[in-house]
């Protein structure tokens, strides 16, 4: 299948776009802009190339033009209003290159290169993030540019960051497999019940074999610990953003006995679900 090839809707005369992120981008897509998103309250599965992670709040994400990507986020809640990232689109025209030739422009341009294969950034420089790209969202004419300009400046002056994806955009046009977008989404979709690889695996039309061969290559990860990581990462936004008791939100996010929630959560958090609670209720 090839994904889904976008065409990014800019204000008249306007070299670049601001807007929130809802709970409907999670399909495959490309498009020939830079991308920056900045996760503020959901959660979910991130993909980016042939790298599949899970984020939760102030996941700060930069794509390159034609980079594939997507956003799984966590089942909607009653009161989900759906706004749970911002997101930047701008054309590298836009920014135009005498600038981008000029010596103090370097850092951008190495920025802009890295971003072929996705950037992802600490939480730390996505909070920094977060005013400059609120700010986008209302302003116009010089104000906006200058807010794009200190949010770039912010990005390249990050001391901390990773790249993503091990290929890079270029072919990302090219026929791709899908498989891994249904078994995100079906995930994402039942995470709260028990998922046997076989059930998972049909979604993938693939025998449960040959299913777990090609998720572990294309993840990293294994299957079940994928879901533990989904499960867990759950469990974190209730227990930050609700006052369910630790033994409701054990069922609540699929885990089958509280002492294997125990087990997982301290795996992937470091930490026990009651010290991860505690530091937010300081």
């Amino acid at each position: 299948m090839i994904p889904e090839i976008i065409s990014i809707r800019h204000d008249e005369g306007s070299g670049f776009r601001t807007e929130w992120v809802d709970n409907e981008s999670s399909f495959l897509h490309l498009h020939p802009e830079y991308e920056i998103v900045l996760n503020i309250t959901g959660n979910g599965t991130r993909v980016a190339g042939d790298s599949v992670e899970i984020f939760d709040r102030y996941d700060l994400v930069v794509f390159g033009p034609d980079l594939k990507h997507f956003w799984n986020f966590y089942r909607k809640d009653e009161n989900d209003t759906g706004r749970h990232a911002i997101m930047v689109h701008f054309r590298r025209e836009s920014l135009g290159d005498q600038l981008l030739s000029q010596f103090e422009t370097t850092e951008l341009r190495r920025l802009l290169d890295d971003s072929a294969r996705g950037i992802a950034f600490t939480a730390e420089t996505g909070m920094a993030a977060e005013g400059p790209m609120r700010r986008m969202l209302t302003e116009t004419g010089m104000k906006k540019m200058v807010s794009l300009f200190t949010l770039l400046e912010i990005l390249c002056s990050a001391g901390k960051f990773k790249l993503l994806s091990g290929e890079s955009s270029a072919g990302s046009r090219d026929m791709l497999d899908s498989r891994l977008t249904e078994v995100c989404t079906f995930v994402r979709e039942n995470f709260f019940r028990p998922i046997p690889v076989k059930e998972v695996a049909a979604v993938a039309k693939m025998s449960p074999h040959s299913f777990s061969r090609f998720f572990s290559r294309s993840t990293g990860s294994g299957f079940v610990d994928y879901v533990n990581q989904v499960r867990s990462n759950k469990a974190c936004y209730l227990l930050r953003e609700t006052d369910h008791q630790i033994n409701e939100i054990v069922f609540e996010c699929g885990f089958a006995t509280v002492s294997n929630f125990n087990k997982q959560f301290r795996k992937h958090t470091g930490m026990s679900a009651r010290d991860y609670r505690a530091q937010y209720r300081s």
